[in-house]
């Protein structure tokens, strides 16, 4: 919507030039008529010089609503005045089209002025005697450029609202399509991330095999040898076992890197979830060093489902427990079975969410760190893989005192369960 202040000063040039013109032919035709033709002239004078001062000074002084309606009077007054002085021209009626079309659309009491010109013009003129046709003529053609003008105007403001909301779709559009190459191109970071892990790991793989045997084949020599000098007691006895539980745990990391980067599609089996729970929290260790980390690890028995993805769902949630947890902290991963169901809780002493993050916790790409420091995937995955294996994760949470994450699943998942049956029923077939 325009601001009638603005409108006016932009129409102002026309509105004065077209008045000009108006002035000079009433003024002109009475050439050779020197009494009315000198009062036409100063009352066109007068007129012509009131709008342009109401024009430069009014608007700011008093504002648009109230300069108009001086504009008005002065308008009808000496249009009134040459009307009854000089007569009711042809040339004098225009200036009702004209001033109609001016007063359109400035504010709310456009049509209010427009009705109040018509009626002090026309009474006037009908009062003098002037031909009752005149005037009925011009108001008609005053009246039907007005709401024509209305209807143009407000099937341009349809017009215009289209286009702009046009503009907003598009710029919606543009908005998700950026995002989704941005999703696009950390999908293919992240999927090059995996395989380059498993390149990795596959890569140490075998030098360690060498190392593992190596070392373990002298451990096992000096073992066997009844007498040794006093340094080789204390690689017996201390820095070999120190070594070899040290490789132990580098093979432990690159077997589950390879066992996490593994792209193929994962079958249901039967697994051990606590297995699963220190291979995340194995991967998890850099996420955690800064915290004190509680293990809790109940019989929970056979768990039949996807063990990679359980894996990498308790891995996210270890991650994103230890990115909320400051140094000094405390993680806490416990396990149990209750009935049916395994529960895994995953509780830190962190920062905690607030209710609006809470409700938006799981939405894909939602995340609450800066710029570079997440996705907003982790979580949105892990509550995916859960619910896909028909448990769900339960989420507490307050403010400074940290959250707690507790994930419910079945020992037997229910497209683990339908994959077996499925299998057992080819078996049948077979047999």
């Amino acid at each position: 919507m325009v601001d009638p202040e603005q409108l006016l000063r932009r129409l102002h040039p026309l509105q004065m030039k077209g008045g000009l013109v108006l002035s000079l032919s009433v003024t002109f035709q009475y050439l050779g008529q020197w009494d009315v033709f000198g009062f036409v002239f100063v009352a066109s004078v007068v007129r012509f010089t009131a709008n342009g001062l109401l024009a430069r000074f009014g608007v700011q002084r008093w504002g648009p609503s109230v300069t108009e309606w001086i504009r008005l009077g002065v308008n009808a007054g000496t249009l009134v005045a040459i009307g009854l002085w000089a007569g009711w021209s042809l040339l004098l009626w225009i200036y009702v089209p004209f001033i109609l079309l001016w007063l359109h659309g400035l504010d709310r009491w456009g049509w209010v002025r427009a009705v109040l010109l018509m009626a002090v013009m026309d009474g006037a003129a009908l009062w003098s005697g002037c031909d009752p046709y005149q005037p009925l003529a011009f108001s008609i053609i005053g009246v039907l450029g007005f709401l024509l003008s209305a209807k143009r105007a407000e099937l341009l403001q349809q017009t215009l609202e289209e286009v702009i909301a046009r503009r907003e779709q598009l710029a919606r559009a543009q908005d998700q399509l950026r995002v989704m190459h941005e999703r696009a191109l950390q999908q293919e970071k992240l999927s090059s991330l995996g395989m380059m892990a498993a390149g990795v790991a596959h890569e140490i793989n075998n030098p360690m095999a060498f190392v593992t045997s190596n070392v373990s084949s002298l451990y096992k020599e000096l073992q066997l040898q009844p007498v040794l000098a006093e340094p080789l007691k204390e690689y017996v006895d201390e820095v070999l076992p120190e070594t070899l539980d040290g490789i132990k745990r580098v093979n432990a990391i690159v077997s589950d890197l390879r066992h996490f980067a593994r792209g193929d599609p994962e079958i249901p089996a039967e697994y051990d979830l606590n297995a699963e729970a220190q291979t995340a929290l194995r991967l998890a260790h850099r996420e955690l060093s800064h915290c004190e980390v509680q293990v809790a690890l109940g019989e929970v028995g056979t768990v039949v489902g996807r063990p990679r993805q359980i894996g990498q769902a308790l891995l996210n949630l270890l991650v994103n427990a230890g990115q909320a947890t400051p140094p000094g902290g405390t993680v806490r991963l416990s396990t149990r079975r209750e009935g049916e169901e395994v529960r895994v809780e995953i509780r830190d002493t962190g920062t905690g969410m607030s209710p609006e993050t809470r409700r938006r916790l799981f939405e894909p790409f939602f995340t609450t760190k800066p710029p570079g420091k997440g996705m907003g995937l982790g979580l949105a995955v892990a509550h995916g893989i859960v619910t896909a294996q028909g448990g769900h994760i339960e989420v507490e949470s307050e403010l400074g005192k940290g959250s707690c994450f507790t994930l419910r699943l079945p020992r037997v998942a229910f497209s683990a369960s339908a994959s077996l049956r499925e299998e057992r029923g080819q078996r049948g077939a077979s047999a």
